[in-house]
């Protein structure tokens, strides 16, 4: 996938104009703001629930060899395949060399960040294989050739007249004159289309929402029935899945589950949740011939034993972009990659390099929100401040930055020149503003002043005021 990490500020800059775009996130991100506050407060023991969801991914995290050799071994019990991928190329490998030996000409896919992180689509398109994205958003984007701009709802930056638009596009075979009179007729025009991809498909290719090492399962959850038709009606199913989504047991499994949900979609459970455990057995009248799971490392395995494994519990909820000022101002693709937001800000400059991602980690006004909505508790504010270390310890910061922090450490080490220092700037500032309610310009503070007005100080510093206020206790 390409990337434009680098171009953040560029790309953050457009969506900030873009009309359209700033009048779908206005609509659609209260809704998930609203249904998942009151999914919350239906169950009394949520709170107590992240703390078991974070300590089950903390566990498996410290055993990740053991369970994934586990799992491994289960999926072959049931008569089920597993391929090992270090990296995105391997996978990609992995996947055609599958779809060659089944002769795939059509491959029908459920949702999936880790395939959008890895280029499937286009891979597959390269070789001959078309493959079709069966969920509702994935397919809309698909037709506009453009990538996920969140990673539960991938539309999230259209608008109603976007997609009738772009169905009349790319439906030509229908009458171009058809109106569409609420949300269902789309609905209903998108599944006639895709009832005869499923049908057609020779393989079909689903991510994982967890791995379960009891029992060798893999677990998709849906609201749209795709997935389970993608991974059973066609003879081959692919579950694609990076390594951190394994759990130990099943009820390991059903704890997140509890989580995911409320924190995703504000529902209780979503409406489909599907366990695949291996191919067909003899006895069974539906299913897969074959069953293979992907698993894929594409560098989550450097991120164990660092500062950044915390990130690994992600059970892509999207709760902290949902509730991200940022992400709500410019939205996903501004982000530049596969995964934005908070845990994109984490998790692109781990797989891609804060030399490319350096930016994602600054934008962040670090209110705490993403952590305090977290249903498995990762401290991602803490974390992209490791990463904003790590870019200064680089020197990939600009040098403006590095002066003015450099400037600032030598007088936060001197408290006497300090608060000098702290004194002269008010009273300059209070001289310079004087008569004024704030300033519309300053130099130094341009970054400040264009976007909203900086007020004029009044009175002395704080440290004056405080030391004041104690004298005359």
């Amino acid at each position: 996938m390409l990337t434009t990490s680098p171009a953040f500020k560029d790309n953050a800059a457009r969506a900030l104009d873009d009309a359209g775009l700033q009048k779908a996130l206005g609509k659609a991100k209260g809704a998930f703001l609203q249904r998942r506050a009151e999914a919350v407060s239906r169950l009394p023991e949520f709170e107590a629930l992240r703390d078991i969801g974070r300590d089950i991914k903390n566990h498996t995290l410290a055993n990740l060899d053991f369970y994934l050799e586990t799992f491994a071994a289960n999926v072959e019990r049931a008569g089920g395949h597993v391929h090992w991928c270090s990296t995105a190329e391997e996978a990609r490998a992995a996947v055609l060399d599958i779809c060659r030996k089944a002769g795939a000409r059509t491959v029908t896919k459920g949702k999936s960040m880790i395939s959008e992180e890895l280029g499937i689509n286009d891979h597959l398109e390269k070789h001959g294989i078309e493959p079709v994205e069966t969920d509702l958003g994935e397919y809309i984007i698909q037709l506009r050739r453009e990538t996920p701009s969140h990673i539960i709802a991938p539309a999230f930056h259209l608008n109603r007249e976007d997609w009738e638009a772009d169905f009349r596009r790319a439906h030509t075979d229908l009458d171009p004159d058809r109106v569409f009179h609420e949300r269902r007729d789309i609905l209903t025009e998108a599944r006639t289309r895709l009832r005869q991809k499923f049908l057609a498909a020779d393989v079909g290719i689903t991510g994982a929402n967890f791995l379960v090492a009891e029992t060798g399962s893999s677990v998709i959850v849906t609201n749209e029935g795709n997935g389970d038709l993608t991974q059973t009606l066609p003879r081959v199913h692919i579950a694609l899945a990076s390594i951190e989504k394994v759990v130990p047991t099943l009820e390991d499994c059903v704890s997140l589950l509890r989580l995911l949900a409320r924190s995703a979609t504000g529902q209780d459970f979503s409406v489909y949740t599907t366990f695949s455990t291996g191919a067909r057995r003899e006895a069974e009248i539906d299913g897969p011939q074959e069953y293979h799971v992907v698993l894929v490392d594409n560098g989550r395995s450097s991120m164990v034993g660092t500062e950044f494994q915390e990130m690994l519990r992600c059970i892509r909820c999207a709760a902290c972009m949902n509730h991200c000022p940022v992400y709500g101002a410019v939205g996903g693709h501004a982000y530049g990659w596969v995964y934005p937001g908070p845990m994109g800000s984490v998790l692109t400059p781990s797989l891609i390099g804060v030399e490319k991602a350096g930016h994602l980690p600054n934008a962040s006004t670090f209110c705490g929100k993403c952590e305090s909505v977290c249903p498995v508790k990762i401290p991602l504010p803490k974390m992209m401040r490791h990463w904003r270390e790590r870019e200064f310890e680089r020197h990939l910061s600009p040098q403006g930055v590095r002066s003015g922090l450099g400037l600032w450490a030598w007088f936060a080490q001197r408290p006497g020149a300090y608060r000098f220092a702290s004194r002269l700037g008010v009273a300059l500032m209070g001289l310079l503003g004087r008569g004024k309610g704030a300033f519309k310009s300053l130099p130094l503070a341009g970054g400040w002043t264009a976007g909203r007005d900086l007020p004029v100080p009044q009175g002395g510093t704080f440290m004056a005021q405080y030391a004041k206020r104690m004298r005359n206790r």
